[in-house]
């Protein structure tokens, strides 16, 4: 692969109803989204869009993993240090193209098959999961793990996880958990568990479907596309176990109290034997306060909003966060100085008043929000 092209664009197919294929091409970075790789993307589902040669896309990483979210560091360079005052442009950019992105992916009028395979976080799972058909492997590793670095689950996480069983998405949510293909499929942000071997099979196959391009054919390609999976999918005895699933009634038990205060005290001093739910309890606990204030009030005024207006909301939140300090102590006690020892300001739940939790859902911006054109 050209490690200089972030993005690879090929067709496969019939001149007449092809396969637009499209590769994340920066597996050094795990395929950690830039900006110049998010407008590429949404340029070529624009041109498609209108292609009438083009029938269905696919969307794939270059080598073992699929998308390791978007690039925190770019973000931690043009993020605000606490105390300072200031706004980014290239925040603002950022932000506004990835959400225009995985609203583009949510609404596209051609089927959109997403191979997920290895690391599927943050931004990753962003793209994967407004795709129609949602792959995923028995190597797939998902996260939405921004309490790490004092940022917020996004990409549409108050859309998806308010969506899956129970209150499974509060607690992916505070707790950054890992979970894997079986607990994506039983969390219903994703589809199909295939094994990685069955890739190059799967894209043959794609290729020679009899689908067909007209304003009725969605649910026609939809159809054969989701035939086509099915005869390649791991039968239910090989699947990997799901942890979700094991631990689903624990996870239900911590998260079932009506505060935030509540919900914290019992995830962090969870002393079963559990090493995943160990694992998760002390990233909560290690997370940015803010962070888990703002989940619970995102997951809150999410539940009920429109999928426009869920990224709406989220675009004020993340250049509010980033303007506040969180993200870049985040970002550098992870993954720049590696000390994994950030001084999170507020330090704890009690000092966070109501008042400033609302101060992050304002609007960021003078006059209209940019992503007021985004269909309700």
């Amino acid at each position: 692969m050209h490690q200089e092209t972030p993005v690879l664009i090929q067709r496969r197919g019939p001149a007449n109803c092809g396969l637009g294929t499209i590769m994340l091409n920066m597996p050094k970075a795990l395929n950690a989204l830039n900006l110049e790789m998010i407008q590429l993307i949404l340029q070529q589902l624009d041109d498609w869009a209108r292609d009438d040669s083009i029938a269905a896309v696919w969307i794939e990483g270059c080598g073992e993993n699929f998308c390791a979210g978007g690039d925190v560091v770019a973000l931690h360079r043009s993020a605000s240090s606490y105390g300072e005052v200031q706004s980014s442009k290239f925040i603002a950019d950022f932000f506004s193209c990835e959400y225009r992105l995985d609203y583009r992916i949510h609404s596209y009028p051609k089927p959109i098959v997403v191979w997920g395979t290895g690391f599927v976080f943050g931004g990753g799972l962003g793209i994967l999961v407004g795709a129609s058909h949602r792959i995923v492997t028995e190597t797939t590793r998902m996260a939405m793990p921004e309490i790490t670095i004092g940022l917020f689950p996004d990409v549409g996480g108050s859309w998806f996880l308010n969506r899956m069983p129970g209150r499974l998405g509060l607690f992916l949510g505070l707790s950054g958990a890992h979970f894997n293909g079986t607990d994506a499929i039983y969390a219903g942000v994703a589809d199909r568990l295939l094994p990685n071997t069955a890739k190059e099979q799967l894209l043959a196959q794609l290729a020679q479907l009899p689908l067909v391009n007209g304003s009725d054919s969605l649910q026609q390609n939809n159809a054969l596309i989701s035939r086509c999976l099915k005869t390649l999918a791991l039968p239910a005895t090989q699947l990997p176990s799901s942890k979700l699933r094991q631990h689903f009634d624990t996870i239900q038990a911590i998260t079932d109290y009506p505060t935030l205060e509540e919900v914290y005290c019992a995830l962090t001093n969870y002393k079963d034997d559990d090493p995943w739910l160990q694992r998760a309890a002390k990233t909560l606990a290690a997370g940015s306060p803010l962070t888990a204030r703002i989940v619970w009030e995102q997951l809150q005024r999410g539940k009920y909003r429109s999928l426009a207006e869920v990224f709406q909301m989220e675009l004020a939140l993340a250049l509010n966060l980033c303007a506040s300090g969180q993200v870049k102590e985040g970002v550098r006690a992870l993954l720049i100085d590696k000390d994994r020892k950030p001084l999170w300001q507020p330090a704890s739940l009690e000092e966070i008043a109501a008042e400033k939790v609302e101060q992050y859902f304002a609007a960021a911006w003078s006059g209209t929000n940019p992503l007021a054109d985004l269909e309700g």
